[in-house]
């Protein structure tokens, strides 16, 4: 099964040059706790904008860069060589960036998408549109901002229809 894992704004908003656009502690450990033993599959921008592997993760980096090596990841070129690693009995994460988002939209199966109230004009990397005839929403946990998450958000999960 393959699952996006992200958070975006009004806008389907990811980050900017590189990063991401807002900083929600609770976000990162809802991302933490859903991803945690689980395959994580990003683009080779995505991996070291975060610097290392992540831990109690398998964790899989698509690059277009033959050159690209890195311990402690596994290296594919295309998405189809990725599924040919996945585990078809458990999820799968895909975790950015934009690239890897659309190139895996149409093969998911499940959506995790923090949606933050707010809007980010100088944003750089869109999430692809979540559109509503594709993707169920089945879960839906609102949140208020806090001390420590300066916006509201809320946590979703999609379905596909089909």
């Amino acid at each position: 099964m393959i699952s996006l894992i992200a958070a975006i704004g009004k806008n389907n908003e990811l980050g900017k040059k590189n990063a991401l656009l807002w900083n929600l502690p609770a976000d990162m450990k809802h991302f933490r706790e859903t991803t945690s033993g689980y395959t994580v599959i990003m683009g080779q921008k995505t991996f070291e904008s975060i610097g290392r592997p992540l831990p109690n993760r398998r964790n899989i980096v698509l690059t277009q860069d033959k050159n690209f090596k890195q311990e402690g990841v596994e290296i594919v070129y295309s998405p189809e060589e990725a599924e040919t690693l996945l585990d078809k009995d458990t999820e799968n994460f895909v975790i950015g960036g934009g690239m890897i988002y659309k190139l895996f939209i149409d093969k998911a199966d499940k959506l995790y998408i923090t949606h933050v109230d707010a809007e980010f004009s100088d944003a750089d990397t869109f999430f692809p549109e979540i559109i509503p005839v594709v993707w169920n929403e089945t879960s839906h946990e609102e949140h208020t901002k806090d001390s420590e998450n300066p916006f509201d958000y809320t946590f979703s999960i999609y379905e596909k229809f089909f």
